[in-house]
């Protein structure tokens, strides 16, 4: 008997997205990616969609049960609060929080048909902790985990999941500015316990464990993912 998974990755094209499409895929399940660039390696279905639209006609291409659902796009604008303009503001909001509701949204019918679903949203380490020029994307993120606990809570009885991961600093091409230097590198493992910044198999190996039935006692939780920066303090 097939043990395989129907899973969708919005941006899952790169970066932590990506990363997690392949382990899936590796693992002989279908993998629909919606994004805005075609990926490139081989997933079971490619819809472009820019998660920034309310348009989510694309969604009625997918038909039937849906096991779990990723949202991945995210954003790194980092300066002075004084210097982010309200355009700025929204435009985080409307990537990170109204592109993950437009998606739940769509898929929710499809989710409630398969036996163990999963939805996997993502946080920032900066929404727990607080760190200084993160004011427009910490506020987003801390309202994705709202976001996740209340949708935990209120279909749970439905048997769908519900979780948020929060990591630290990844190597992906949002942080390309953030890492472009070798000076900039060993700064960023010294600010994590762990002794390095992330990789994005890091959040993928757990983003497709969370989507597995082997997680199905675990939902409602905000998982930080962050090489010990929230939880662990070196003296």
């Amino acid at each position: 008997m097939s043990t395989a998974r129907r899973f969708i990755i919005v941006g899952g094209s790169r970066g932590i997205g990506a990363a997690t499409a392949k382990q899936a895929m590796a693992a002989g399940n279908t993998v629909t990616v919606l994004s805005r660039t075609r990926p490139d390696f081989e997933v079971s279905q490619w819809l472009a969609w820019d998660a920034l639209s309310p348009d989510t006609s694309v969604f009625s291409q997918i038909e039937g049960a849906v096991d779990g659902l990723v949202y991945a796009p995210g954003s790194i604008l980092l300066k002075p609060f004084n210097r982010f303009t309200d355009a700025e503001f929204e435009q985080d909001f409307q990537l990170n929080v109204m592109g993950a509701v437009r998606s739940i949204r769509a898929l929710i019918s499809q989710l409630k048909q398969s036996d163990s679903a999963s939805i996997i949203l993502y946080s920032t380490a900066a929404s727990r902790i607080g760190m200084p020029y993160h004011a427009s994307i910490a506020t987003s993120k801390a309202a994705i985990e709202g976001l996740g606990k209340s949708l935990a809570a209120e279909y749970a009885a439905q048997k769908i999941r519900v979780n948020v991961l929060a990591p630290s600093l990844t190597n992906t091409a949002l942080a390309n500015n953030l890492l472009a230097t070798p000076e900039k590198q060993e700064a960023s493992n010294k600010r994590h316990p762990i002794g390095r910044y992330g990789q994005p198999e890091d959040l993928a190996t757990l983003t497709n464990f969370l989507l597995s039935p082997a997680a199905g006692w675990i939902t409602g939780q905000i998982i930080a993912v962050d090489g010990g920066m929230s939880g662990v303090k070196l003296v």
